[in-house]
């Protein structure tokens, strides 16, 4: 149950306070994957390592709030969010602005001294014409290589996605390298399969695994060879600017008193009962009763990842601020189950529960 929560002696309700919720050309990676797939905590981790230190970040989000890029803020100094839209729609000319404005930055010492670009790209993105850009654009060719696109891939609702998803498969199509996520949560049958499933969509990518965003840094700089054999063929296949259907629409919860977390919890609860199929991913942060930082929510379909705590907020504004992108579920409807939850729940104790 959503309600039990993880006590630490060390911290508050939810558990110990984390500081993180988990040739002369600049190098770019560019880290895709469908909603969901776990793509921020891998780039947070590459980011702790001695192989990511010096790297500026682009990160790009469905939604007209960031979430993704203010956990990104305690890991790099330089980030850079594109939000309101998918890189690869209508946000294309933005991530050239936010490049250049890098290197301009950069060599005004405005900015810390980067040697790598890290682009994370909203799970909805198609990344062909984000590719397609580093081939076209002369001047952004002149400044930056493109080394490796890596597509996480979700072990728990992977195979879902990729039936029901264009975008989803196309990641998988367009990259380098494929890592498959969470596959702690998932039968190992069901991994084999969508191993399979994998190399019949992208049969010259390796396929690494990595557990709460845990691998080997060096694959987020190098493609490898297998990749390079097939890099360009695949790339010059998908240009096609994506077009995102079935009722995909992003909606905001934005709260600026604190927030009692049982009513929260049952209300997602009843959410992801009736309707986890079409929650392709739910993250935010909620200023809770009882505690001091944000606490970090994230739920994807059915699965709902444990309440993490944090240290401190990332901005002044203690906001609680909840991102949902959703197949047609009506942002109406999730507001009314959120009110009724509270509604039920008035006049009992409500604050997080101490440790």
């Amino acid at each position: 149950m959503l309600q039990e929560l993880f006590p630490s002696p060390s911290a508050g309700p939810f558990g110990r306070r984390l500081k993180r919720a988990v040739g002369a050309r600049v190098p770019v990676t560019i880290v895709t994957g469908f909603l969901g797939a776990g793509k921020t905590t891998l780039v947070k981790r590459f980011l702790a390592t001695p192989e990511g230190a010096n790297t500026a970040v682009v990160v790009n989000e469905f939604g007209a709030v960031g979430i993704d890029d203010a956990l990104m803020r305690a890991s790099a100094e330089q980030t850079v969010l594109i939000g309101n839209g998918c890189v690869c729609c209508n946000t294309r000319t933005d991530l050239q602005v936010a490049l250049r404005k890098l290197v301009a930055e950069r060599e005004r010492a405005l900015i810390p001294h980067f040697n790598r670009v890290l682009i994370e790209t909203s799970g909805l993105a198609d990344p062909a014409p984000i590719l397609q850009t580093f081939a076209t654009d002369r001047a952004l060719g002149s400044e930056f290589h493109l080394e490796v696109a890596l597509a996480v891939v979700d072990a728990v609702t992977g195979a879902g996605n990729l039936e029901r998803a264009p975008e989803a498969r196309k990641q998988v199509i367009l990259a380098d390298r494929l890592v498959l996520s969470k596959t702690d949560l998932a039968e190992e049958e069901d991994v084999e399969a969508l191993k399979l499933r994998l190399r019949a969509l992208n049969p010259h990518a390796p396929i690494d695994q990595a557990v709460n965003g845990a691998l080997d840094p060096r694959h987020l700089i190098d493609g490898g060879v297998e990749a390079d054999a097939g890099k360009a063929a695949r790339r010059a296949g998908f240009v096609a600017e994506a077009e995102h259907s079935d009722g995909i629409a992003s909606f905001v919860i934005e709260e600026t008193e604190p927030t009692a977390w049982r009513p929260f919890a049952r209300a997602m609860e009843a959410l992801i009962a009736l309707r986890g199929d079409d929650l392709l991913r739910v993250k935010g942060f909620l200023n809770v009763v009882g505690c001091k930082g944000p606490v970090v929510v994230q739920f994807v379909q059915h699965l709902a990842h444990p309440p993490v705590e944090l240290a401190a907020w990332p901005d002044a504004a203690h906001v609680s601020r909840v991102v949902f992108i959703t197949r047609k579920v009506p942002e109406q409807a999730v507001r009314d189950l959120l009110a009724a939850a509270r509604a039920l729940d008035a006049g009992k104790d409500v604050a997080a529960p101490s440790s």
